[in-house]
């Protein structure tokens, strides 16, 4: 006759404790895995990446066709709607990608899987962030890859190899501080129907508050306010200028905000002050519920 004891409490705490001998390689190997589990279940259900490729695309040829017709010089000297309109839809496209990160995380926590994950003894528990943080950038580069060469193949252009690697690098740094505040949202809020009224609320509002759509001196005044306090548009100017100009420089003016000039070293700057307040704001909730 067999006896099954129930381990003590001592045991558990240490089964949930980060284990001491863990090394560097094991959080990568724990990080690995938990991005392969994310790649896995894309590759079960494609539909995510192929309507994030699709949509952009469609926006990219139906608003181009519906502002063909804009007057001449309203977007700038010899710039078709189609050349302006690329580089907010780049920025949009990753934006919205990252602002979904946490759901993955909300429903794993709903399932039951996140806490699983959490008794475990893995070698840091950050690898779960750190695994959403690497599928949704690798998500975002496929997306923003797709929208550079239709926008090239739309008669758009195409930035040098240096502007193309400028290009990725501002979607990076606005995808990690998107993903950012979504993972910290998704530890936060009680279910996924709030998460996701609150990336409903969030998405339009700034999309339209950005310069996105149309440039900032076509907007009242007010709204121009509102558009330089938007991340968006400290990514979408640069990428567009980056497109339409091939001699930039840090030091170029890509943005004429309401109180002064906006140069692309600043833009630069700006989008990595957002990602260090981001990561400061959501620290204590990833403490609290990881460490």
């Amino acid at each position: 006759m067999s006896t099954t004891f129930a381990p003590s409490e001592t045991e558990l705490d240490k089964r949930t404790e980060i284990q001491p001998n863990s090394t560097f390689g094991d959080f990568l190997q724990e990080t690995g895995a938990l991005t392969r589990r994310l790649f896995i279940q894309l590759q079960r259900r494609p539909s995510t990446l192929i309507a994030g490729i699709i949509q952009p695309i469609m926006w990219l040829v139906l608003f181009g066709a519906l502002f063909q017709n804009a007057p001449q010089g309203l977007f700038g000297t010899d710039v078709s709607y189609g050349q302006f309109l690329g580089a907010g839809v780049i920025v949009f496209t990753a934006f919205g990608g990252a602002l979904n990160a946490g759901l993955p995380v909300m429903f794993d926590r709903e399932f039951g899987f996140l806490n699983r994950l959490l008794v475990a003894p893995l070698a840091s528990r950050f690898s779960i962030v750190m695994a959403s943080a690497i599928f949704i950038t690798t998500l975002s580069l496929i997306q923003t890859g797709a929208i550079v060469t239709m926008s090239a193949l739309l008669g758009a252009g195409l930035p040098n190899a240096l502007g193309l690697g400028l290009v990725g690098l501002i979607v990076l740094l606005l995808v990690l501080g998107v993903t950012a505040l979504s993972l910290g949202l998704s530890f936060s809020l009680p279910g996924h129907i709030e998460l996701i009224a609150v990336i409903f609320v969030t998405n339009l509002p700034l999309l339209f508050a950005s310069t996105a759509l149309v440039p900032l001196s076509f907007m009242p005044l007010w709204l121009q306010w509102v558009a330089t306090l938007n991340p968006l548009s400290y990514a979408i100017e640069p990428i567009r200028y980056v497109y339409l100009h091939s001699d930039w420089s840090l030091s170029s003016v890509v943005m004429q905000a309401p109180w002064g000039s906006v140069t692309l070293g600043a833009a630069l700057l700006l989008l990595l002050s957002f990602d260090v307040v981001a990561l400061i704001i959501i620290q204590p909730r990833l403490r609290q519920t990881l460490a």
